[in-house]
């Protein structure tokens, strides 16, 4: 996610985007945000993410616990700045936000659960699904439906576990 060149120089861009979205910019929402943005084409599981910041900037006195960063992620998915999934297991998978998506399109394989973003797959295609996607949220809008947003989620078994199963056969 590219932050806008809006934004002073010296404003820092994590804290920027905490206001500009109504968020307090406390050391562990921008240890959050800050994560998502500099993995933005990762999904992270809330145990996967916790996981992975047991230990980050521990010089700060940030220590999360399970439930502080399931509000927190819980927040910034509310204000858009990051993307809840639930795949086909049930399983909630939290992704930062581009501001211009209007759908993220993603392989879900049902072997080994990596979630793949789809869109330099997709190439030329992605701009006639950004359309397709834009319309049909517009279409919900004018029925009357509020926060909309779609979801495309491509579900089979990826190349590297349809090879190690043809090779195991």
């Amino acid at each position: 996610m590219t932050v806008s060149s809006a934004y002073p120089a010296h404003t820092d861009p994590i804290d920027a985007l905490l206001s500009a979205h109504g968020l307090r910019r406390t050391v562990a929402a921008r240890l959050v945000l800050g994560w998502f943005l500099a993995h933005a084409d990762t999904s992270y599981t809330h145990a996967q993410l916790l996981s992975a910041l047991q230990g980050v900037e521990p010089d700060k006195g940030v220590t999360l616990d399970r439930v502080t960063l399931y509000r927190l992620i819980d927040r910034l998915t509310q204000v858009g700045l990051l993307l809840c999934r639930v795949d086909a297991n049930r399983v909630r998978r939290y992704q930062a936000m581009p501001e211009s998506v209007k759908a993220m399109p993603h392989f879900e394989c049902q072997t080994c659960h990596r979630d793949s973003p789809l869109a330099g797959a997709l190439q030329g295609n992605a701009l006639d699904l950004e359309a397709a996607a834009e319309g049909a949220l517009q279409a919900l809008k004018a029925l009357g439906y509020q926060d909309v947003s779609l979801d495309l989620a491509v579900r089979g078994v990826c190349a590297d576990c349809a090879s190690a199963a043809a090779g195991v056969a």
